[in-house]
């Protein structure tokens, strides 16, 4: 899950909008040299309380590096009904401000973002993962908790949201003691990462034939490595590896090598 935010010279990048298919603003933000990659911020991530930029910081010594704010975070716009493939179709547009074709990386909720996106047939060369919440395959989708979370945000309960959706998904106590305003700005998004959950089948995980590799931490918990090998083993051209780490990640120095090794690596994974 989100960290606080790095600091701002640590991307020393170009600030940049794109629109979407349905006319909606995205951020991004460019910064490196090489080919070009694409980052996507898990569940509450953006530009104001981010988890990725210091690791795009690390990838930028050999890619163009390319982060944004996903609809209804940040800087970007947000337009009515929300629906997943208006997610996909947000990045799009941004691989395609990246050159028409890019390698993208996913972090947890972003990652099944990615995984619905390569399903779609958007041009993504390589796709990397980590930690993808998948579900076993005969778990139904978690409808009830996607209302749960729902009538909190339309209450204006932001914090109760961002708790409740922190603690459902297995996040340490020790982790949660400490107010984060700026997850409880974006907490009606949340609503849009349990969408994206409910809508991430086996079907479509099978039908995903970019090369990927899936990763995950040796310290986080079962439900969350256990996604991973199930995810690995559901598609048709995925590899799986597991690094040190602690609960839902891994440093980003230990991190940078695997990812760059993999995306520079022209081969199958």
């Amino acid at each position: 899950m989100p960290m606080p935010r790095v600091e701002e010279k640590i991307m020393q990048e170009a600030r940049r909008t794109v629109r979407s298919a349905d006319g909606t603003e995205i951020a991004f933000e460019r910064s490196g040299s090489g080919p070009a990659l694409v980052m996507i911020d898990p569940a509450g991530g953006y530009s104001g309380f981010d988890n990725i930029r210091g690791l795009g910081a690390e990838l930028a010594e050999r890619f163009t590096v390319h982060t944004y704010d996903r609809r209804g975070r940040g800087k970007s716009g947000d337009t009515p009904p929300y629906a997943v493939r208006r997610e996909v179709e947000d990045l799009a547009a941004v691989i395609s401000a990246a050159g028409g074709s890019a390698l993208v990386y996913g972090y947890s909720s972003g990652a099944l973002l990615a995984l619905h996106a390569a399903a779609a047939g958007l041009p993504i060369e390589r796709l990397a993962l980590f930690e993808p919440p998948v579900r076993a395959e005969d778990e139904p989708p978690d409808t009830a908790f996607t209302a749960e979370i729902a009538a909190l945000v339309s209450s204006g309960a932001r914090a109760a949201t961002v708790k409740r959706f922190l603690t459902a998904i297995g996040m340490p106590p020790e982790m949660l003691t400490e107010p984060m305003p700026g997850l409880e700005a974006v907490a009606h998004t949340l609503v849009y990462d349990c969408e994206i959950s409910n809508a991430t089948t086996y079907e479509l995980l099978r039908s995903v034939r970019t090369p990927t590799l899936v990763l995950d931490s040796q310290g986080s918990s079962d439900d969350l490595t256990e996604g991973t090998a199930a995810l690995v083993a559901a598609l048709p051209n995925g590899t799986g590896r597991s690094l040190p780490g602690g609960w839902h990640g891994v440093p980003d120095k230990e991190l940078a090598p695997v990812l760059t090794e993999f995306f520079q690596d022209r081969g199958t994974p």
